[in-house]
């Protein structure tokens, strides 16, 4: 043989499997079979896919069958004798070609051929099988691929999520250490010996109003904490003052919190004063104290 390839791929091999050879095209394939191991191997690779697809497409028998075979069964034997016998008659003059005389030698009737059913041709898959095959498997690895990456989408959101409380959870960790450093250094402040306590009374301006400031010489260090103070206009912010020998320094400026009484709040360091004093100034602050809108005083 030229091409061993070209015999494979003629399709002679997938019709031996399924049986539609004449005899002598059979034989023709099991002598090339046994005689180039190629075409032997092939052969059965052929043979055992058909009896792979035949056996993954097994037809289920219908529900019923095996009751009506049996009913036919039974109603030929309950047949009468004289209807058995027209059967048989029949059957006999159908097959009278089949007999010869008795003074004739009868042919001795050739004997089956009966192949071992390893042997038996078996119906395999075709090209289109082995593509509807190929087309499954794709569609099923994306439909994988798909619900992994749906699976990493929702632990990407849950991450994003968790990472958010973990910030969220910072600040508020920041914020409330921050408040509570704010309340030790009050703490400190109040309880402290070195901080002299000065009240400071409403003027005639806001009789009503009071506050206090906490004064240490040693350290020149100024704390104000608002009793109560009266509500500013738009653009406008309380300045605290210190009075050393009659003349005003800048205490800085108070925020709206201290204003309302929340807290207590640090000042600009002064070296030395006799009386501290509070006006109304334009946000920011002034250089020089605004007298006429002095809000509260208080002398050491």
């Amino acid at each position: 043989m030229e091409n061993i390839q070209d015999y494979i791929e003629s399709g002679i091999l997938e019709q031996y499997a399924l049986g539609e050879l004449s005899p002598a095209e059979q034989a023709s394939v099991e002598a090339q079979a046994a005689r180039h191991p190629e075409i032997r191997t092939e052969l059965q690779q052929v043979q055992e896919a058909l009896g792979f697809y035949a056996e993954a497409h097994a037809i289920t028998p219908p529900a019923g069958m095996r009751e009506r075979v049996l009913g036919n069964v039974m109603a030929q034997i309950a047949k009468p004798a004289s209807t058995l016998r027209a059967d048989v008659d029949a059957v006999a003059q159908a097959n009278s070609g089949a007999y010869v005389s008795a003074a004739q030698p009868v042919a001795a009737a050739p004997e089956a051929v009966v192949r071992p059913i390893s042997s038996a041709p078996v119906a395999g898959p075709s090209r289109s099988t082995w593509a509807m095959a190929a087309s499954v498997a794709l569609i099923l690895s994306l439909g994988a691929n798909a619900l992994l990456y749906t699976r990493w989408k929702d632990a990407s959101s849950d991450l994003v999520a968790l990472q958010n409380d973990q910030a969220r959870f910072a600040t508020t960790t920041t914020v409330v250490q921050k408040e509570l450093g704010a309340l030790r250094q009050e703490n400190e402040v109040l309880r402290s010996d070195e901080f002299r306590a000065v009240a400071l009374a409403g003027t005639k301006t806001a009789p009503t109003a009071h506050a206090k400031v906490l004064f240490n010489p040693a350290t020149h260090k100024v704390y104000v904490d608002v009793k109560s103070l009266p509500a500013l206009p738009a653009g406008k912010q309380y300045q605290l003052w210190a009075l050393d020998k009659g003349k005003p320094v800048d205490a800085g400026v108070l925020t709206a919190a201290t204003a309302t009484g929340e807290g207590i709040q640090q000042m600009k360091d002064i070296a030395s004063a006799q009386t501290f004093a509070m006006t109304v100034e334009p946000e920011g602050g002034s250089v020089s104290p605004t007298l006429s809108t002095m809000t509260v005083v208080g002398n050491i």
